[in-house]
């Protein structure tokens, strides 16, 4: 098939460029996201495999209402500054639903969004402090050894 489109190409004279699209940085975040989804998605849909569009909602809301280890924080808080209110507390009676007015809660979230940047670099503390924590986990059977001029080391040649 590939031969195929290769003489097509050369056929009508255009270089065909094979390349995928690969941002580095990125990447593997996304990947990483999309296995949690997709595992979560596989956990709904044990009888019924094709009613995952229908899963596919409460899903995505789960992930985005969840507190994350590393940042501390939830993906919605990040975007909307304040933390959702669960469908249920909106219909049943609790005091964070109960103890709000208009008044108190627009200026709440003035200074949710004043706030938004301290909480995004308290986050970044947060991950930088996990990341070091993993990196101890993983150093900890390390064994360093510093080497001097003279020293005898094993050199591979490939």
């Amino acid at each position: 098939m590939v031969e195929k489109v290769t003489d097509f190409f050369k056929g009508w004279k255009n270089k065909r460029i094979t390349s995928t699209s690969y941002y580095h940085v990125a990447n593997g975040q996304a990947e990483s996201t999309n296995k949690i989804i997709i595992n979560n998605i596989k956990k709904r849909l044990e009888e019924s495999k094709d009613r995952w569009p229908e899963v596919l909602l409460g899903v995505l809301w789960s992930y985005r209402t969840t507190t994350k280890i590393s940042t501390g924080e939830t993906p919605f808080s990040f975007v909307y500054g304040i933390e959702a209110l669960i469908l249920v507390e909106i219909g049943e009676p609790s005091l964070r639903f109960e103890h709000t007015n208009e008044l108190s809660n627009e200026e709440e979230l003035r200074t949710n969004l004043d706030l938004i940047e301290e909480r995004r670099e308290a986050s970044l503390i947060q991950m930088a402090t996990q990341k070091q924590r993993i990196e101890r986990h993983y150093n900890k059977r390390a064994y360093l050894r510093y080497l001097k001029i003279r020293d005898f080391v094993l050199k591979k040649v490939f």
